[in-house]
């Protein structure tokens, strides 16, 4: 259950506390949310450990849905046809950056029949999706990859063909739309073990692969493969446990989301039981931190994002192994104590919750600021 706080003032406890915003259950066949004027209310396999749905030859992305300030869900309403795609791709990935979402392979079902490696852009603004057109050595048609953007270059490491985990790195130029195929000047065996499903975090001069694994193990972690962008080499770097706890148990499939040099895991699988714990790993010290705050309800194949103020939210996954158990529940949890501002924006949402409604002429008489009407809109 969330702490409901009844004063201005929160602690670092109650702030890592986890609030249900929706809790759908386990899912099979599903109606997504009706969004005005759109044709996503038809019934589709519910993908929520997926993140990524297409419905017939129109497509709608899932973890973009939430406006925030009103716990809501907004679909993308342009119908977007999506040319040369080959079928219904999932276990695809995607970054954001500035208005544009890219969006890069995925596999279509049965997984690892129908793989993409195509980069997709939404303008989330324009609410347009279009190809992003590139030259150079693409990656191979994979799925559960991890990518980060780092001073306009878009890196991709790992992921499967469904028969084959890879270790290769790759770079895309997004001025000049080339790919290039890293070689870091390592011996093979000192590279990172093939994987998929693993996290990435980068503090601008290493980037950071956290956990992930094969179909038969989870990898540990109590050392973090680091790929040094001057060097063009990897590096392993051994983390600090935590007290008596020790180190987060290996895992793959989990979530990742980073706050400047914290970041945090939650959830995922380990070959054996699905987790709910939420870590925290210090970039400047490879320290990490258990936090006492755990998921309502164990996953993986989830995904999650941080709001620029700190605050996570969480989506999706699988629940039960035994069963292929889906949810489509919606949790949101701060990482960082809020500032005074969105305690308050918080409580006056909750007050009025219908807000988002008003015209912009009785926003700005009621005194919000430009602001926080954009944040509304």
């Amino acid at each position: 259950m969330y702490l409901e706080v009844t004063t201005l003032t929160m602690t670092s406890q109650e702030a890592l506390t986890m609030k249900i915003i929706h809790c759908l259950g386990s899912c099979g066949n599903t109606t997504l949310p009706q969004a005005a004027g759109s044709r996503f209310g038809r019934k589709a396999t519910c993908p929520q450990s997926w993140h990524l749905c297409q419905v017939k030859e129109y497509i709608c992305i899932i973890y973009i849905f939430s406006n925030v300030s009103s716990d809501s869900f907004i679909f993308i309403k342009e119908e977007c046809k999506i040319i040369n795609m080959r079928g219904f791709f999932c276990l695809c990935l995607a970054v954001l950056h500035g208005n544009n979402l890219l969006v890069f392979g995925g596999t279509g079902i049965p997984f690892g029949e129908n793989n993409g490696n195509d980069v997709h852009v939404c303008n989330v603004k324009y609410k347009r999706w279009s190809l992003l057109n590139c030259r150079g050595k693409k990656p191979s048609r994979i799925y559960g990859q991890a990518m980060v953007i780092i001073n306009g270059f878009l890196y991709v490491f790992g992921g499967t063909t469904g028969y084959i985990y890879s270790t290769d790195l790759h770079r895309l130029d997004l001025t000049a739309r080339e790919w290039i195929h890293l070689k870091p000047n390592n011996p093979r065996d000192d590279l990172p073990e093939e994987r998929y499903r693993h996290e990435i975090a980068h503090d601008g001069q290493r980037i950071y692969i956290l956990g992930g694994g094969t179909s038969w193990t989870s990898y540990p972690l109590d050392k973090v493969h680091a790929y040094n962008l001057e060097t063009n080499s990897w590096e392993e770097i051994t983390t600090k446990p935590h007290g008596k706890t020790g180190h987060p148990a290996p895992r793959r499939c989990h979530s990742c989301v980073q706050i400047r040099n914290d970041v945090f895991i939650c959830g995922g699988y380990n070959g054996e039981v699905i987790l709910a714990d939420l870590w925290k790993l210090n970039l400047q010290t490879f320290q990490w931190s258990k936090l006492p705050a755990v998921m309502p309800e164990p996953a993986y194949f989830h995904c999650a994002a941080v709001t620029p103020a700190g605050c996570m939210y969480i989506h999706g996954g699988v629940v039960d192994i035994h069963e292929n158990k889906r949810t489509g529940s919606l949790f949101k949890i701060w990482l960082v104590v809020p500032s005074l501002l969105e305690l308050c924006w918080e409580k006056l949402l909750k007050a009025f919750p219908h807000m988002s409604s008003l015209p912009n002429l009785e926003l700005l008489n009621l005194g919000l600021t430009q602001e926080l009407i954009h944040r509304l809109k």
